[in-house]
């Protein structure tokens, strides 16, 4: 009885770890994802994002980028040029 109560606590743990991890509802389809499309010379780039089954298409505004648009299924945001750390670290 006690072995059952562990495996199925084991079988639950397991199972939180795998949805906080959020690659597997990535790799379903059930959250959407953005993928970078394309990389400008000023360093900017074009994401494309696509909708999940369970939630609408991600909003990276927060990150600091401007909605080019929906084209078909994707819809296109501009993001800006990522900051990079010098030889320093800073």
């Amino acid at each position: 009885m006690i072995k059952r109560v562990v495996v199925v606590g084991v079988l639950i743990f397991a199972l939180m770890v795998v949805v906080k991890d959020g690659r597997v509802l990535r790799a379903v389809g059930l959250t959407g994802q953005c993928s970078a499309v394309q990389t400008y010379t000023d360093g900017t780039q074009l994401d494309a994002c696509r909708a999940g089954a369970l939630v609408g298409r991600p909003d990276l505004s927060r990150q600091g980028c401007r909605d080019v648009g929906p084209k078909g299924a994707l819809e296109y945001w501009r993001c800006p040029a990522a900051v990079a750390a010098g030889p320093n670290g800073g």
